[in-house]
């Protein structure tokens, strides 16, 4: 089985973040969101990857070398963004006629990969939603087989969104149904989009069997991201660095904080995570992601989300800085 994690997107709602780092790289619990994915599919014994890179796809491909140097990986560039659809056709020269795991590149959830690796049936994962106008949906039957799928239905007939995760074992029609939604031109929001190639598979008699998810973590924006990572950060237990003590400064559980960091005179924590060689001082720090290499400064932090390389004095209680920022909120001027 091959796995292919499309991470060509350019994560406009993350901004200013995405404009140096792609979206799957931010620091998520003390990983990246591409490593949690890697990490859990390595996990279930699946060693081949198929990465679809675009935007920023260079620190794609060398993170994915540098920290997963045991897998299998390819790279494949979608220089043009048409939709999930046009990105998975894209890899149909390297998969053949393999059966394939694929998961969108900000999707995080829990679920017992190997259980779907080994099933019979091609499998969709699902989570029940408040408002599934906003997500592909599935319509199932009683037995858990799907009977259809739609992309953002206006008025949907379930309330069980996709959630990202599909394996497919019939890879051979996939292609052809993503050939034919491209040459005639089926596009939903203006994209082609794989829900409708699933579509077309069910109407051609594929059997696709529902497994739901236990937690399903939204990468997509700011506050969604920090829950996110509280929640990973309780479930991973986070970590103290290099186990060090911190001068004069307080550390409340949990926490990750990356190897080479300098914090003094400061209390930080609950739900907080910081990447490597950042210094702080001074400050107070919770639910909050700091990225590395970031100096933090006589600053109040609540709810903010911190890029690499950013530099921050003053006083403060919610921010969204991007990388190689630099912030004085001192309110002195001479």
């Amino acid at each position: 089985m091959k796995a292919i994690i499309p991470v060509a997107g350019a994560g406009t709602k993350l901004r200013p973040h995405t404009y140096t780092q792609p979206k799957a790289l931010i620091p998520l619990a003390g990983k990246t969101i591409l490593s949690i994915i890697i990490e859990q599919l390595k996990d279930a014994g699946i060693k081949e990857f198929i990465f679809i890179i675009g935007y920023l796809g260079d620190k794609i491909q060398d993170y994915v070398t540098a920290t997963h140097p045991d897998i299998v990986a390819s790279f494949i560039t979608q220089s043009e963004r048409h939709g999930t659809g046009h990105a998975i056709e894209l890899t149909k020269e390297r998969v053949g006629s393999d059966d394939l795991l694929i998961v969108l590149g900000d999707t995080i959830a829990e679920y017992d990969v190997k259980e779907v690796v080994a099933s019979e049936y091609s499998m969709l994962g699902v989570k029940k939603v408040d408002d599934p106008r906003n997500f592909g949906v599935a319509e199932m039957s009683e037995d858990g087989f799907i009977q259809r799928v739609v992309e953002k239905p206006s008025i949907p007939k379930s309330n069980m969104a996709l959630v990202g995760i599909y394996k497919i074992k019939e890879s051979a029609i996939l292609f052809e149904c993503l050939k034919k939604i491209q040459e005639n031109k089926i596009r939903t929001y203006e994209e082609f989009n794989l829900t409708d190639a699933l579509e077309c598979m069910i109407q051609r008699g594929v059997k696709f069997r529902s497994f739901k998810v236990q937690n399903w973590f939204d990468c997509g924006k700011k506050d969604s991201l920090i829950a996110s990572n509280a929640i990973l950060l309780k479930k991973f237990g986070g970590n103290t660095g290099d186990g060090k003590e911190y001068s004069s400064s307080i550390i409340i559980p949990p926490v990750s904080i990356g190897p080479g960091c300098v914090i003094e005179n400061s209390v930080i924590g609950p739900n907080v995570a910081i990447g490597e060689n950042s210094i702080v001082n001074y400050c107070i720090i919770q639910n909050s992601i700091v990225g590395s290499y970031s100096n933090l400064g006589e600053i109040v932090l609540s709810n903010s989300l911190i890029g690499s390389d950013a530099a921050v004095k003053g006083v403060s209680r919610s921010l969204n800085i991007g990388d190689n920022a630099a912030v004085d909120l001192g309110g002195n001027s001479k």
